[in-house]
C-alpha cells in the first residue's frame, strides 16, 4: 500500500551485518520494531527467571521484593541506552561499565553471564518473527547476533561463541539442561508478571490477565514456573491479537523519526522526571561502594 514501507529495510540490506552491526540495530530497534524489541526483551529477561542459579541470586538481591518497578526500568534503560547509542558511543561504553559494576557484586558463573546474553538474541529473533509486522531479514539476525557478541566482549563474558549457529545451539542447550522448577523460580516470575499486569488492569483482575501472559510461553518455561497448561481458546486469542497487531503495523506508513525509550519524551513509571545514573542501580550497593562510572550521570536522559 505505501511503496516506501520497505525503507528501512533496503538500507539495512544495504549494510555490512559486521562492520555496521550498531547502525543495522538501530534501526530495527528504533524505527521498525520498537514495540517488539521491547516485548522481547521482557520475555528474555523473564526466561532466565526459569533457570534456579538465576532466580536464587535475583531473589537474595532482594531487588524485586523492595522495588520491581524500579528494577524494570534500571534494566530497561541500561539496555537501552547500548541499543540506542551502540557499543562504542560514550553512552554505551559508560553504560556497559556501570552494569558491569553493578553485576560484580553477585557471584554470576559465565555460563549463566552467557546463557542471559543469548537470550537478548534469540527471543527477539523469536518474538519478531512470529509476531511482528514482517520476518527479520538475514542482516538483522546477523547484526543483532555481531551487536550482542560484541557487548559481552566488553563486559567481560568468556567462550562467546564465534558464530550465530553456535550460540543458538548454546542457547536450546541451557534451556534443556537447566530450566526446572524451583520456589525462587515462581516467587520472581510472580513479582514481575505483577508488574506487568499492573500496567493494563487493575489487582483484582490479575487472575484473568494471568493466563494470557502465560499462554505465549514455551512448555519448558511453563513446566520451569508450574504454571498449568494454556486454555486453548486464551492462547488463541493471545497469539492472534498479537498476529493482527503485526498484520496492522504492515499497512500504516514507516516511522520517520525514531522511537527512543531514552530521550526526555519518553516517560518511564519510575522516574516520571526523568532519571540521572546517580539513580540507576541497587541503592544497598551505592550505600556499600562508592561506583567509579558516577561521572556518567550527566549524558544519560538528555538526547
Amino acid at each position: 500500500m505505501f511503496s516506501n514501507k520497505n525503507i528501512h529495510l533496503e538500507k539495512i540490506q544495504s549494510l555490512d551485518p559486521i562492520k555496521d552491526c550498531e547502525e543495522i540495530v538501530q534501526i530495527s530497534v528504533m524505527y521498525e520494531f520498537p514495540w517488539d524489541y521491547n516485548r522481547a526483551l521482557e520475555l528474555a529477561l523473564y526466561k532466565t527467571y526459569a533457570s534456579p542459579s538465576i532466580s536464587k541470586i535475583l531473589h537474595q538481591s532482594g531487588e524485586f521484593e523492595r522495588n520491581v518497578s524500579k528494577r524494570y526500568d534500571d534494566t530497561d534503560i541500561l539496555l537501552s541506552e547500548i541499543l540506542e547509542n551502540g557499543f562504542s558511543t560514550k553512552k554505551g561504553e559508560e553504560s556497559i561499565e556501570y552494569m558491569n559494576w553493578i553485576h560484580s557484586h553477585y557471584p554470576i558463573s559465565n555460563e549463566d553471564y552467557l546463557y542471559v546474553l543469548s537470550t537478548f538474541i534469540f527471543e527477539s529473533f523469536r518474538w519478531i518473527n512470529r509476531f511482528g509486522y514482517r520476518k527479520l531479514c538475514r542482516n538483522e539476525e546477523l547484526a543483532g547476533f555481531y551487536f550482542w557478541q560484541e557487548v559481552g566482549k566488553r563486559m567481560g563474558i568468556q567462550d562467546i561463541p564465534t558464530d550465530i549457529d553456535t550460540f543458538r545451539k548454546f542457547n536450546e542447550d541451557y534451556e534443556l539442561k537447566y530450566f526446572e522448577y524451583s520456589p525462587n523460580n515462581v516467587k520472581i516470575a510472580t513479582i514481575t508478571e505483577n508488574l506487568m499486569l499492573s500496567w493494563f488492569l487493575p489487582k483484582s483482575l490479575y487472575p484473568l490477565g494471568r493466563p494470557f501472559l502465560h499462554s505465549i510461553m514455551e512448555p519448558s518455561l511453563l513446566k520451569a514456573f508450574q504454571h498449568p497448561k494454556p486454555n486453548p481458546i486464551v492462547k488463541f486469542l493471545a497469539e492472534n491479537t498479537l498476529r493482527l497487531r503485526g498484520n496492522i503495523v504492515r499497512f500504516i506508513p514507516p516511522r520517520t523519526q525514531a522511537f527512543s525509550r531514552t530521550g526526555n519524551n519518553y516517560k518511564h513509571d519510575f522516574y516520571p522526571n526523568g532519571y540521572t545514573m546517580d539513580d540507576i542501580g541497587p541503592e544497598n550497593l551505592k550505600k556499600k561502594t562508592a561506583c567509579p562510572y558516577r561521572s556518567v550521570k550527566k549524558y544519560f536522559g538528555t538526547n
